[in-house]
């Protein structure tokens, strides 16, 4: 009995939940304006969504926007995850802590914030404004999920491959990169997905040509509603539902790994090219060389 109030309260949570936005993906259907009788099926609201210049001005604005702050965030959510892992304890807790702050402010606070920075400096709302902004609460979820693969990495992978003979450089391409790889692909995909579907920072940092699709809808949800702001919000649920759906299958693909698998997979990231292994043939030679010459050398003092 215990066990059926638990699933009814959960089905009742997902319903509280999700039944607006089953709604909302059917009426997008509907053969009328009207929201709440149904005319028949029709795919014209999707027709018009795609046939509308502003709408499709702000979905290139969302796309652009989204890729380079999701690009320019894991490149610098992974440099910075690298260097806090290699930190002191009391250092990682506190820059973990600041890394933590804007996703644990408010957007409203953010925005504002934004804005004001933006100002003070003077410079312009537009493309560069919103990237930044979108940028800077992208990154702390990039280096949440690329922490724990290096915390998963072994400590003398990177010591190994130097003494190998790899470089800095190519110990952290051939060795470090591939192992994180997981971490580093998930946090793209978040910093992605969170970018597309923020709308208070974008709403205090975007101009008047630079609007994402977010602040768009909002625009017109203001005046009187059509049945395209129903076909363009189902198109941004299925987006975010599937770049969800990704992460979650990635993260369960790489906790049911088996130890076998990873430690092949370890043995391929560690193979290092033939230029590498060339160059630790010609130092151990040399070495041998000098080592045989100074050999001679005391023969003949001797």
């Amino acid at each position: 009995m215990k066990k059926f109030f638990k699933n009814f309260y959960l089905l009742l949570i997902f319903l509280f939940l999700y039944a607006p936005i089953v709604v909302l993906m059917i009426f997008s259907f509907n053969d009328s304006k009207s929201r709440r009788l149904w005319n028949g099926f029709t795919t014209r609201w999707y027709v018009e969504l795609f046939q509308d210049a502003d709408i499709l001005h702000s979905l290139y604005v969302t796309l652009l926007v989204a890729v380079i702050a999701a690009a320019i965030a894991t490149f610098l959510g992974t440099i910075a995850a690298i260097g806090i892992h290699n930190m002191g304890r009391r250092a990682k807790a506190a820059y973990l802590t600041v890394n933590n702050i804007p996703m644990s402010s408010s957007d409203t606070i953010m925005g504002v914030t934004f804005m004001l920075l933006f100002a003070a400096i003077g410079l312009d709302k537009g493309y560069l404004t919103l990237i930044l902004a979108h940028v800077t609460f992208c990154t702390p979820y990039v280096v949440l999920n690329v922490m724990p693969k290096l915390r998963q990495l072994d400590k003398n992978a990177y010591e190994a491959a130097l003494d190998l003979g790899a470089t800095p450089h190519q110990a952290l391409h051939k060795v470090i990169l591939p192992e994180i790889m997981p971490g580093i692909v998930t946090g793209a995909i978040m910093a992605f997905t969170m970018s597309i579907d923020d709308f208070v920072v974008s709403y205090f940092t975007a101009g008047t040509t630079s609007q994402p699709l977010s602040v768009v809808i909002y625009s017109m949800t203001r005046h009187r509603m059509t049945p395209k702001i129903n076909a363009i919000s189902t198109i941004l649920f299925l987006i975010v539902l599937a770049l969800l759906i990704v992460i979650n299958m990635r993260q369960s693909r790489d906790e049911k790994r088996p130890a076998g698998k990873e430690r092949c997979s370890r043995e391929k990231t560690y193979a290092f090219p033939a230029a590498v292994r060339r160059d630790v043939r010609r130092a151990a030679l040399r070495l041998r060389q000098c080592l045989l010459g100074r050999g001679a050398q005391r023969i003949q003092l001797g």
